[in-house]
Formats: C-alpha cells, structure tokens, sequence
C-alpha cells in the first residue's frame, strides 16, 4: 500500500505544480481552502444529524461537541495564515528539504486513502436504498480530509506569476492595441 501512496503523492504533487503555474497558488493555499471547504461541510453534516435527532440530551451532546471542534479550530487551524505557511514552505524548499509530512503522515494518508476507496460504495448503497442524506456528506468528509492529506504533503515551487493571469494581460494589451483609436 506503501507504493500506492507513493504515486498517488508523485501524482498530486505533478497536479500541485501544474496547478501553481497556471494560478500562481501554492499546494498550501489549495489546502488551506480545502479545508475550509471541509469545515463548512462538518457543520451541515452535523446539523442535519443533529435535526434528525429527537433526543434532547443528544441534541445538547452534539452542540457541545460542535462548539468544542469550533474551539479547536480557532486554536489550531485559524491560528496561523497561509503566507506564514507557504513562506515555511518555500523556506524549506529553498534549503533543498522535502516535506517532512511525506513520511510523517503516510500511515494517515494510506488510512484514509483505504477509506475513501473502501466506503464509497456502502456509503452510496446506503443512500440509494435508505435515502440518507448524511452518508453522501460523510463520504464527502472522507474524500476532502484524504486530498488535503496529500496536497500538504507536496512541496511547491518557488513564488511564481501566474500564467493565466499573464495571458489574460496578454490578450487584453493586444485587444486594445487593435482597438480602432476615436477622433475627438
């Protein structure tokens, strides 16, 4: 499985890079947004599971426990911003360092990797047959935690423009160089 994980980071890492030239974005930036995409979809999953509740005690055990999550990402997560990131990041590079997360959080990745490929199906099953909303949510879950797994473990390049906005600039410069010049 150790292989698997491998290319599949090789894999990310290429699209990482790619992604960066065309955008002018890091992997960390893409991370950073992903997992505020990943947050967002916590707090449905956990509101839609907490209206289908009908106990009151769970109601008030799943509102703590948002409030401590919230709590824990105001500690962790939302501490730091993501130029301080990626300036750790391009510092390392720089010094000719690979990600420490590569070998760091590989048992993680595979793990969730396993779970993503392995859960899909029963997830959707259940969906189909008992439509349970919350399943595709959980799934969702799975998927958005294993790619930001992988996209913190690549290393970018160096700051780079981006090539889409240099070819925007581009094509509005010879736009209005064409452009026909009013008399007044």
């Amino acid at each position: 499985m150790t292989h698997v994980d491998s290319a599949v980071l090789n894999l990310t890492e290429r699209i990482c890079r790619r992604f960066q030239t065309w955008t002018g974005r890091t992997n960390v930036w893409l991370a950073f947004q992903l997992t505020n995409l990943s947050i967002i979809v916590y707090f449905i999953w956990v509101g839609h599971l907490y209206w289908l509740s009908g106990d009151l005690a769970l109601r008030v055990f799943v509102a703590l426990f948002c409030g401590g999550v919230f709590f824990m990402l105001t500690r962790t997560i939302f501490k730091t911003s993501i130029e301080a990131s990626e300036a750790e990041a391009y510092r390392r590079v720089a010094k000719g360092l690979r990600n420490p997360r590569r070998i760091r959080d590989a048992q993680l990745r595979i793990a969730f990797l396993t779970l993503s490929a392995v859960l899909s199906y029963p997830l959707w099953l259940a969906y189909v047959t008992l439509h349970l909303r919350f399943v595709l949510l959980t799934e969702a879950l799975i998927i958005l935690t294993t790619v930001v797994l992988y996209l913190l473990a690549c290393d970018p390049l160096p700051p780079c423009a981006s090539g889409v906005r240099e070819w925007l600039r581009g094509m509005t410069r010879a736009r209005n160089a064409d452009a026909p010049t009013s008399l007044v």
